[in-house]
Parts: structure tokens; sequence; C-alpha cells
């Protein structure tokens, strides 16, 4: 029975949506007010692909930001020109919407085998579909695709310039967001706060060894770490009692004061905390060596045939272009919109698709009828259009993160507002081929989520539970160790922790899909409790926390 109202409810805002949201609005800005003043506003919609670039990659370092944004600046000229020249040398539908569903697949499939996070697919599926089913020349297509790379440059530069003011931003919020949850797993211990902070904990370290070379700044980022570190593995199963580990009040005053923009606070020294972050200068370099390597290499693993990737990719297929003929019928000339809706469902299972389409479907609609009344104002002058534009543009990103219907109340005006850069349309005629578009799109969405099956999603599951057995041997073996270095227990440490994470994920991904084989639930319970006990016995035997009087079993 899929749920109705839990998928509707608000959630505390991101502690970061200020960035996408202000990043997106002067990457905007730029290029729609150099077309303002040259007199060109009807090329809007291809500076507005690469102004959308933008938005992505405001949770990592800015060392991988710049390489990832640069990545899907790249992406979109790609997709653009696919689309661009599928749109000069055809006017059929049938075959433009092939072409869509295609393309909507393949992005989806990428998006989640690069984990580039939000807003994932969803953005590049936008553009591409709306401009197969724009008017284009062949002749014209390299000028269009120069203005979507200039304004993709424009969106590098914008989500790169905080670094100029605050070069640690990242990983102070990633830091903090250990820490509160940390502390939050100190006053109500339980799996579900126990699986956040271990997944806030490990984001953390990712954060800080992909953060470059150690500054004092980070030096006190990474002491913070350690006492989250510490007061987590006091609390877990098994794991021995620490005195003198943090309480929960004074966790969350430094987070408080790590999210500002005050100096980091200094934390005295955790016990163990010079062989720590030894041990991280040591990882550091090691992924200096190797670790673009390994990334490359773990990248063509979820690509490779067999991943559990690959159905959910079908999937999009099969729903994208099932709207988008579905919506033809339906007397649709562009149905985009359609093939854009089927596309945005798409979650790692059945269930999350479903509550992703009940979201998508409200906010839609509501976002139509905010559409039809500020139509009238963006009408007054190519200013006011460009104003409501980056208007809806930040809401969107302000409201996102508290439900996915809320942002899209936002989204849906600021999509149809970019048509009326090309030219005004009737009013009435763009409602009606929205509200049928998102009627479509979800129905044809859900009805690919279903038909096509990801058993995979069982053998992903099955791979993290081997994965998580493998780490926690290995972390046994350097507790047997008697003198293990530190280098090679945190890394061991680390290791078993993101197992830990990919296996809760896993499992999570697993148990909302249906026509499933028997999940090892059982299995899944006892690798989590046994490797939570392993990670406090690293722990202990680092000095982190102070022992009990008995240990609990590794």
């Amino acid at each position: 029975m899929f749920p109705l109202v839990a998928p509707l409810r608000l959630v505390r805002p991101s502690d970061m949506w200020f960035k996408p949201a202000t990043s997106v609005v002067f990457a905007s800005a730029v290029p729609n007010l150099t077309l303002f003043a040259v007199d060109r506003l009807d090329l809007v919609m291809y500076t507005m692909a690469g102004s959308l670039c933008a938005l992505y990659g405001h949770n990592l370092p800015y060392a991988r930001r710049a390489r990832a944004v640069a990545g899907v600046v790249l992406a979109m000229v790609i997709g653009m020109a696919v689309s661009l020249v599928a749109a000069s040398l055809t006017g059929s539908t049938a075959v433009l919407i092939a072409v869509g569903a295609l393309l909507a697949a393949v992005q989806k499939i990428l998006c989640d085998a690069t984990r580039i996070g939000p807003p994932g697919p969803v953005i590049f599926t936008f553009v591409t579909s709306a401009a197969l089913f724009g008017p284009q020349r062949l002749g014209q297509v390299p000028g269009h695709l120069a203005l979507v790379l200039a304004a993709g440059v424009v969106s590098w530069l914008v989500t790169l310039a905080p670094a100029l003011i605050r070069r640690e931003g990242p990983e102070r919020r990633a830091t903090a967001r250990a820490l509160d949850a940390a502390a939050a797993y100190a006053d109500h211990p339980g799996h579900r706060t126990r699986h956040a902070a271990v997944a806030a904990v490990h984001g953390a370290w990712q954060a800080l060894l992909a953060s470059g070379r150690p500054t004092s700044a980070r030096r006190a980022l990474e002491c913070l770490v350690v006492h989250a570190e510490a007061a987590l593995a006091a609390g877990l199963p098994g794991g021995p009692a620490a005195p003198a580990a943090p309480g929960p009040d004074r966790l969350r005053d430094w987070a408080r004061r790590t999210r500002g923009r005050g100096p980091v606070p200094v934390p005295p020294p955790a016990p163990g905390t010079s062989e720590e972050l030894f041990g991280i200068d040591a990882e550091r370099a090691a992924r200096r060596a190797g670790g673009r390597r390994e990334a490359r290499r773990a990248l063509l693993r979820r690509l490779a045939p067999g991943s559990p990737l690959l159905p959910i990719g079908v999937r999009a297929l099969v729903g994208c272009a099932l709207a988008g003929y579905v919506s033809q019928a339906a007397g649709v000339g562009r149905p985009y919109w359609a093939i854009v809706t089927a596309a945005a469902l798409y979650q790692a299972n059945v269930s999350l698709s479903w509550n992703r389409a009940l979201q998508r479907t409200l906010g839609n609609l509501l976002g139509v009828l905010v559409f039809a009344a500020v139509l009238p104002l963006s009408r007054v002058s190519p200013l006011a259009l460009i104003g409501c534009c980056l208007f809806f543009s930040f809401a969107a990103e302000a409201l996102i993160t508290r439900n996915y219907w809320l942002g899209s109340v936002a989204v849906t005006p600021m999509a149809l507002l970019v048509m009326e850069f090309g030219g005004t349309y009737p009013a009435g005629e763009l409602i009606g081929d929205r509200v049928l578009d998102t009627v479509i799109g979800a129905a044809m969405g859900l009805l690919g989520a279903m038909a096509v099956t990801n058993r995979r999603a069982t053998g992903r599951l099955e791979q993290a539970l081997a994965d998580t057995h493998r780490a926690r041997a290995h972390a046994v073996h350097a507790l047997a160790a008697p003198q293990p270095t530190p280098a090679a227990l945190d890394a061991a440490r680390r290791r078993l922790t993101g197992s830990l994470v990919e296996l809760r994920e896993a499992d999570d991904a697993a148990a909302g899909e249906w026509w499933q084989r028997a999940l090892p639930q059982e299995q899944v319970l006892a690798a989590e409790q046994a490797g939570h006990r392993t990670l406090a016995a690293t722990a202990t035997r680092r000095g982190l926390i102070a022992p009990a009087q008995e240990n609990g079993a590794v």
C-alpha cells in the first residue's frame, strides 16, 4: 500500500539551501541581462542550459567541486548537442520522443553512477528535452552550443567564487553535520540516529580527505570530527564507556560555531588525536597517488553489465517513451513536459518513485496556477520577465529541500516563463498542455517503474553485505596486529564505516522494490551490529575513548 500523506509532509530546510539558490540567480542574471542588452532574449533557452549547471556540486570541497562542475558543464554541452542536431535533422515528433527518452535514460544512469548529487538528472532532461522540440537549423547549432558553454563557464565561476571568502566552507558544513548527528545519537540512541551519525561522520571524513592540503582550519575541523567519532563510538552496540567523550550540548555548540562565520573552534585534543591526524595525512597522500584511478574503476564498475543502475535506466527509457507517445496521442504538440515529468520520478526503488510521483503531480498542478497568476506581470516588459524567472529560480531552491512538491510549485512557473523569451503563447493552451502532460507523465512514469523490475537491487544488497564482511575482517586483522600503525587502523575504520553506509543504502533501496526474491534481512542486521562493535573496538584501540571494564565482542 503506497502512502498518501507522509510523502507530502514538510521537513526542515537544508542547512545550505541558499547556496544553490543564490548561485543559480547570479549564473542566470549575467547571461540574461547580457542578452537583454543586445536585444536577443530569444536565445535565453541556450544560456539557461549552462546557467542551471550552477545548481550542482555545492556539497563538495572546492578542489573537487571544480572538477565536478566542469564535468556537469561538459555533459550539458554534449546533451544539448545531441538534442539540437536531432531537432535540426528531423521534424518527426515520434523520433524526437525516442531521442528524448534515450537521453533521459543515459542521463539517469550517468548521474547515479557518478553520484553527482542533487538535483540529479532532472535538470539535464529538462533542458535537452525542451531543446528537442524547439525550431532549429543545423547551421545554428555551433553558435547555440557556444552560448551553452559560455553560460556554463559563468556557472563554474559562480560555484567556485565563495572559495575566495571562505576556503573551508564545505568542510565546515560537513563537520557541523557530523557533530549535530553525533549529538542527536547521544540524546536518542537508536538504529535511525546511529545510521545518520555514521553516515554524517563518514561524509565529514570524505570531505576533509578531498579538500586538499591541510591548513590550520582544516586541522581544527579534523579534531572536531575525531570528537564526533569518539562520541558516536562510545554509544555503539558493544562499545565501551567514554567518560571523557563530549556531551551532546557541547557537540551542538561546536557545530553552531563551526557552521558560523567566526573562526573554527579548537577543541581540547581527544585521546589519540595526534595519531588520528597522522593517519589522515597518510590516507590523503595515498589518495593523491591513486585516488582518481580508483574513482575511474569504481565508475566503470557501476556502469558494467549486471549493475543495479541499469534497470533504473531501462525504467526511465520505457517510462519517458510511454509518456511522450501517450502525450502526443492526446494532442500535445511538444510533449517534452511529459518526458521530464516521467524522468523526474525515478528514484532508488518503486516506493520512492511513487512518493516522487505524488509530489511532482501536486507541485506541478499548483505551479500552473501560480504561472497563470504571474503571467500578466511577466508580460509587462522583458525586464519583468527576467525578474520573474530569477525570482522563481531562487524560490525553487529555497523551497525544494523542505519537500519536493513545494519546490515544484516554483519550478513549474519558471519553466513555463522561459518559453516566453522565444515568443508569447496563448495562456490557456500552455496551461492545458502542462496539466495534461503532468498527469500523463506521472501515470506513464509509474507504469514504467512497475513494469520494469529491478531484481538486481537484491544483488547489490548481497554485494554490499559481502563488502561489509570483508571490511570488518580487514579491521579485525588490523586490530589483531601487535602494534598497528595509525594510518592502517584509521584506513580500516573508515573503510568499514563506508561499507556500513553502503550496506544501509542498499538495504533501503532493495526493501522498496517489489517482485524481489527474499532479502537477507537477518544477515544485514547481524552484519551491522558486528560492524558497529568493531568500530567501537577500533576507537578503543586507537585511544579515542576510554576502555570499559568489559569490551564488547569484536
